[in-house]
């Protein structure tokens, strides 16, 4: 556990995908199980790629503010089943992929150990994404009892990087002192991006090494969740 005396932040927001889960393996066993209830079997196999290309630009769309999350969800197989001239409900076919993804629950090394040894500090999700996925995500995983909330962009009306979610998160969370508070996630254009716009510290994980061509410079970077324990205990880094 780190030492009150010691922490330099005493609140946490964690991002989920990528950054505590998996989202690949996610991705990759939840389209394999809604192509399989469809009746393509090898659909995820031979779609997967177009189909990533696809959501990538709409997820960017709507950290821009361009798509609503709703539409992006049906959206992006309506794209890919045009491009690919599949005879297919999107609608239908998206209900199955969310519903599929929300059981799916691969957890990053590190992740127990680093919410664990964190417990001396207030621990809280803040992720894009929908409400009734990543709920059920966390909710089933081995960290279902260690946040004190779940902040989701489609509950908030809001996503990240807009301020709209992190004035949400710091109003449920009752936070007034920014300068205590850390947002923890792989996206530069979304978790850091946003904790910068809003004032607050960040933190990057990358444990991939990904070249930081952006422009977008965290307060912190990190390859390892258990780095992040030296960041939290200590009174200046």
């Amino acid at each position: 556990m780190i030492m009150g005396a010691a922490m330099k932040y005493e609140i946490i927001l964690f991002d989920v995908d990528d950054t505590l889960l998996d989202f690949g393996i996610s991705e990759k066993k939840a389209l394999h199980e809604a192509f399989l209830e469809f009746g393509l079997p090898t659909g995820a196999e031979d779609y997967a790629g177009c189909y990533q290309e696809i959501s990538k630009v709409l997820w960017r769309d709507l950290e821009r503010g361009h798509i609503d999350l709703t539409i992006l969800g049906v959206e992006r197989f309506k794209r890919l089943f045009l491009k690919h001239g599949l005879d297919m409900d999107a609608d239908a076919f998206s209900r199955a992929y969310l519903g599929h993804l929300g059981k799916e629950i691969h957890l990053l090394p590190g992740a127990i150990e680093v919410c664990e040894k964190l417990g001396g500090c207030r621990l809280a999700i803040i992720t894009n994404g929908f409400t009734a996925v990543q709920t059920a995500r966390i909710g089933g995983s081995a960290l279902c009892n260690t946040f004190e909330t779940l902040i989701v962009s489609q509950e908030a009306g809001f996503q990240k990087p807009d301020r709209g979610i992190f004035d949400y998160a710091f109003s449920k969370l009752n936070i007034t002192d920014k300068s205590k508070a850390l947002i923890v996630g792989d996206s530069l254009t979304s978790d850091i991006q946003g904790g910068l716009n809003y004032g607050m510290d960040t933190c990057w994980y990358n444990p991939h090494q990904k070249d930081n061509d952006l422009g977008i410079k965290p307060t912190y970077e990190i390859r390892t969740l258990t780095d992040l324990l030296e960041i939290v205990g200590s009174k200046q880094v």
